[in-house]
């Protein structure tokens, strides 16, 4: 395929996403709907978002990027069955072993559609603090290791552990957008996934 015929299929695919008008996020949570709300404002500016209160299907804290896919793509197909929606996108934050006793943070978004389309997108490697890490190993969720550290409250509804950690540089929000556009990547630009 010649790069001209290809970005016109890619023109044609943005097309069709600027005609979604119902997206369905699968949290309840305001920086999930927000940071959803913001990248389908610059490709479907007519669609509604809204959120939806679903079961992630794995523990209120995974371990692990496979967990992590799981409970997004889990909170996508929930929010999608109970809606209807265009289009449902799941986001479930997580984290990782590493080596020597360390942890970082992974988050993951699950774009899906009607006809079993999806796609993935995920970031946010950001490495956490020994007493937090070692919170978490003893059982605590992020939010909470990161609540009790900084002596906050309610930080997964807000800054969460990036704002905190890169001292506002980048707020919980703004990490979700770019993992929501990778997800959307498939709907996006799909001859170059077909």
């Amino acid at each position: 395929m010649d790069p001209v015929s290809r970005d016109a299929q890619v023109e044609q695919r943005a097309q069709l996403l600027e005609s979604v008008r119902h997206v369905v996020v699968g949290s309840s949570n305001p920086v999930k709907i927000a940071a959803v709300s913001a990248v389908i404002a610059r490709i479907a500016p007519a669609a509604s978002v809204r959120g939806v209160a679903v079961e992630s299907g794995v523990p209120a804290q995974p371990w692990g990027d496979a967990q992590t896919v799981e409970g997004a793509r889990a909170r996508a197909l929930a929010a999608l069955a109970m809606t209807g929606a265009d289009l449902a996108i799941g986001i479930e934050g997580g984290v990782v072993a590493l080596e020597g006793g360390r942890v970082r943070t992974c988050a993951w978004a699950v774009a899906r559609v009607p006809d079993g389309r999806e796609g993935v997108g995920g970031s946010l490697a950001l490495p956490l603090p020994t007493r937090v890490a070692e919170r978490l190993r003893a059982g605590e969720e992020l939010s909470d290791a990161m609540d009790a550290e900084s002596r906050a409250t309610g930080t997964r509804f807000g800054r969460g552990a990036v704002g905190i950690l890169t001292a506002g540089l980048l707020d919980r929000q703004q990490a979700y957008e770019p993992l929501v556009s990778y997800a959307l990547a498939p709907f996006l630009a799909a001859a170059y996934f077909d």
